[in-house]
């Protein structure tokens, strides 16, 4: 459609706490992404207004938007309100949209309800209105704003007809050529019956190394590619109706690597603060808040050498000089038991490095420039000391109270990452800082799924189609050593049962282990056991976020959140899935590209990811013209020019786990026909440190 002839939607937020504060609505943002995803092009930027719960306010603002005849405004076509529509004592959205429809719409309402019954039973408590005032349609969606994007999708489709129809086209002429035409013209296809499936209703297949998304790269084979396009396959979002309706492509939009990244962190949760105590243990946490030192390093005047502490005259004196012989008065070493006597004129004391200066003492002469003039009567220790030099000024080779670190000075601001090299460590214990606020770590969970996976510690042969279990020990390995968990969890293995086990373990990960983040590996294909997003849609109430990326290896990761109730909180909390393809390569690079920014943004860091750096391509690479690749590379300074080089590991297939049993960097290849050739520069993510050939 052109610019002119897009339909005008308009959305109306009802919501006391959003009308508020504006910030907290999470339901404009993914409304007007449905009409930009699913609309098919057919709608415009949609109008946005917030209301707090009354029936007023919501009837000027719809009067407003259905009854202007200002022709420079634009007609608005529909108006959709979300919010306001269950049993709650100030639910009054149906109420006040009712008495404003001059035509009732009772086969909108029955659509959605009939999608809404798909996901949950609770979809009887709903009570939506929709109909047409004026030319205008009113379409009344529920405030959960996942349940008004799958009561939207439901009907979206539909919807261009009903405004044209309402704003005055031509009937007759709309419906030349029979209903099959209007089906074809809005998008059904011939298997599509009643309102449309919503989108957490999804078929899957599930192999555990077997995803469609090999490579043919260094040492690559052949990508297999189907030879029908989308519109000519038949399909269905729901899993129950059986394998002749089952899905044939995948029904999510495909993502590129920065949008999928961007969803992560825009849906991860915020840090949450805590104290600890002080200790080595807080290796990779985050500090949480300004921290202020609790005591001046160093609490003394304390001397920086090994030596002789002296008090040297006014330089306006004539008649006295530093140079000469003095008795040794006493001896001062670093330890913390008494302070020394106060220095008499004319006396020195010997004092070890770190130790406190005697009283009266204001520098201290190098033991280098000093030789022993005599010794005690039973020549253990020496008894005077001879200076050699007047060149010495007040002040020399002491440190004064606090020039390390002033009391109440700001040590370590807030951000701060606890790193395994001691300095953040140190700094805290040298202030004296006992408690510190740090944000919390979070807890993950490592799954795998499918019913041919095998655990290392299966002592007999593998038979039929048993694959040895390599992602989890892979994926638990990596995940600790990143040092941003409090703990990871091996949750085993689920197999693909018909009462989903699946299911059984996702609860019991969140409810028994309180875990914030689970990640499985398998099970997010095409087929009828890839069982992970129906599951989370389905079963466990979840919103899948993404389903599809645009890259190689890892096309079918999936990202999704799950309601739980919190064991510490009491209240309904966001609980993360990263499903991740079931081949081994795919796995590992996934979780480096998705779950690392993730888990650092939630332990407090910026959730920036692998560190990026620029390299020189050793041999020759070919490139993707499809997707953008992450070719497994070993990066390492090259020993003639000092430059980085970056070297394939080989054969990039994304069941050969192979590939990244030597690889620290993922190259990023661009999307293109063709080859980098030797000698080329390209970006690099660095997995772990470089190295040298």
């Amino acid at each position: 459609m052109s610019t002119q002839s897009l339909l005008r939607p308009a959305i109306l937020i009802i919501s006391d706490t959003a009308a508020a504060d504006p910030s907290t609505d999470k339901a404009f943002p993914i409304l007007k992404e449905t009409f930009a995803q699913d609309g098919a092009g057919k709608w415009g930027e949609p109008v946005v207004e917030i209301v707090k719960d009354d029936i007023l306010e919501i009837q000027r603002i719809v009067r407003a938007w259905a009854d202007s005849e200002d022709a420079s405004s634009g007609q608005i076509n529909l108006v959709v309100t979300t919010g306001g529509t269950g049993f709650a004592r100030r639910d009054f959205t149906p109420e006040a949209i009712a008495p404003l429809i001059h035509r009732h719409a009772p086969g909108i309402v029955h659509g959605m309800l009939a999608a809404s019954f798909q996901v949950t039973p609770f979809a009887m408590m709903a009570r939506p209105v929709a109909g047409v005032r004026n030319k205008t349609i009113i379409v009344t969606l529920p405030g959960s704003p996942k349940a008004a994007k799958e009561n939207l999708q439901a009907i979206l489709k539909l919807l261009p007809h009903a405004c044209l129809q309402a704003a005055g086209e031509d009937s007759r002429a709309a419906h030349v050529g029979g209903v099959k035409k209007l089906e074809t013209d809005a998008g059904f296809t011939a298997s599509t019956n009643g309102p449309v499936p919503v989108s957490n209703n999804h078929d899957h297949s599930h192999h555990h190394h077997h995803h469609h998304d090999h490579d043919h790269g260094h040492g690559g084979h052949q990508v297999p590619r189907a030879h029908t396009q989308p519109t000519e396959r038949p399909h269905s979002n729901d899993p129950r109706l059986g394998a002749k309706a089952r899905a044939r492509s995948s029904p999510y939009p495909m993502l590129s690597v920065a949008d999928a990244v961007a969803k992560i962190l825009e849906v991860a949760p915020q840090p949450k603060p805590e104290v600890r105590d002080f200790g080595p243990d807080l290796t990779g946490y985050v500090i949480a808040e300004d921290i202020k030192a609790a005591e001046a390093v160093p609490a003394y005047r304390a001397s920086i050498v090994d030596g002789y502490a002296v008090i040297v005259p006014d330089k306006k004196s004539s008649e006295v000089h530093i140079k000469g012989t003095f008795p040794v008065a006493s001896v001062s070493h670093a330890q913390a038991a008494s302070l020394p006597p106060p220095l008499e004129s004319g006396e020195i004391a010997r004092i070890t490095t770190g130790a406190p200066l005697p009283e009266n003492a204001n520098a201290v002469i190098m033991v280098e420039d000093t030789t022993i003039a005599s010794l005690t009567d039973d020549k253990t220790e020496e008894a005077t000391i001879e200076i050699l030099t007047d060149e010495l000024t007040v002040g020399e080779n002491v440190r004064e109270p606090g020039s390390d670190i002033k009391l109440g000075e700001m040590i370590l601001s807030k951000g701060t990452h606890i790193s395994a090299l001691g300095g953040e460590i140190g700094v805290l214990a040298a202030a004296g800082i006992q408690k510190i606020p740090v944000f919390r770590k979070p807890r993950v969970g490592i799954m795998s799924t499918g019913d041919e996976v095998t655990d290392i510690t299966h002592s007999g042969p593998l038979s039929g189609g048993m694959i040895r279990d390599s992602n989890r020990p892979s994926l638990l390995s990596l995940l600790r050593g990143w040092r941003i968990c409090e703990e990871v969890v091996d949750l085993h293995v689920a197999r693909d049962t018909p009462h989903n086990e699946l299911e059984e373990k996702l609860r019991a990960a969140f409810r028994t282990n309180d875990l914030d983040v689970v990640i499985t590996t398998g099970g997010v294909s095409m087929g009828e056991l890839d069982l992970l997003k129906p599951t989370i849609e389905r079963s466990l109430g979840g919103e899948v976020h993404f389903g599809r990326v645009s890259m190689k290896p890892g096309k079918p990761t999936t990202f999704a959140s799950v309601p739980f109730k919190g064991s510490s909180s009491g209240e309904r909390e966001s609980r993360l899935v990263f499903g991740l393809p079931g081949n081994p390569a795919s796995a590992l690079v996934t979780a480096n590209l998705f779950v690392l920014p993730c888990l650092q943004k939630m332990a407090g860091l910026p959730g920036k990811g692998l560190e990026r750096i620029i390299v020189r391509v050793q041999g020759r690479v070919k490139c993707d013209k499809e997707r953008v690749e992450y070719h497994r590379v070993v990066v390492a300074v090259d020993a003639k020019d000092g430059k980085l080089v970056a070297k394939s590991t080989g054969m990039q297939r994304s069941s050969r786990v192979g590939s990244l049993a030597a690889a620290n960097a993922l190259l990023v290849l661009p999307q293109r026909a063709g080859f980098l050739e030797e000698g080329a520069e390209c970006e690099a993510l660095m997995m772990g440190p470089i190295l040298g050939f």
